[in-house]
């Protein structure tokens, strides 16, 4: 059905390695695979083998729990994009921590898969998604600074001059010609 790497970390893993809850859900328990140390996995590579046929508005979504907190949706594969590789964002561990036995296994991090429709996920791929914004945030944060720096103040209102984009604009392109790396800075 479906597979997954863990890039520098794992040789391609098929279904077998997780546990199947029922028909469309499996997890895989992250304390038998690394121990305590889920939160050190930040990528994960999901693929759909050859035999299996998901039908065309349905995907399979990946999901991420850290012990005590709720599943956060990471990414989806479909039939259109049968690959992908994911950046494994996992939460905080939550205050739903559970009593357990002193010889019970502790509680562990887990990544869910699970058959969706694809018109109820938000998003195939939410690490790029935060990417993109904290890009736009950047850049938002660097024409601002840049604003202040001309603006004055009419009673309530900050006034800057007219041609302050032009000249922002302007300074961004010149900077980024003069220095490749400053681009780079923007993508974190």
């Amino acid at each position: 059905m479906f597979g997954v790497v863990f890039p520098n970390r794992s040789f391609p893993m098929d279904i077998s390695s997780f546990t199947q809850i029922d028909t469309f859900h499996w997890v895989l328990d992250m304390n038998t695979f690394v121990g305590e140390s889920h939160h050190q996995i930040g990528d994960m590579c999901i693929f759909l083998l050859n035999n299996f046929t998901l039908p065309p508005d349905k995907a399979l979504a990946v999901y991420v729990q850290s012990p005590g907190s709720p599943f956060v949706f990471c990414g989806a594969v479909t039939l259109q994009r049968p690959s992908a590789v994911l950046s494994l964002i996992w939460p905080e561990p939550g205050g739903q921590m559970q009593l357990t036995a002193p010889d019970a296994a502790p509680p562990s991090a887990k990544i869910g898969v699970s058959v969706e429709d694809l018109a109820a996920l938000p998003s195939l791929d939410v690490a790029a998604e935060k990417k993109i914004e904290r890009l736009a945030l950047k850049v938002g944060e660097n024409l601002f600074n840049f604003m202040q720096s001309f603006c004055g103040v009419d009673g309530s209102k900050l006034v800057v001059p007219m041609d302050i984009l032009d000249r922002w604009f302007k300074k961004f392109q010149e900077k980024a010609k003069r220095d490749p790396e400053y681009l780079k800075g923007f993508a974190l």
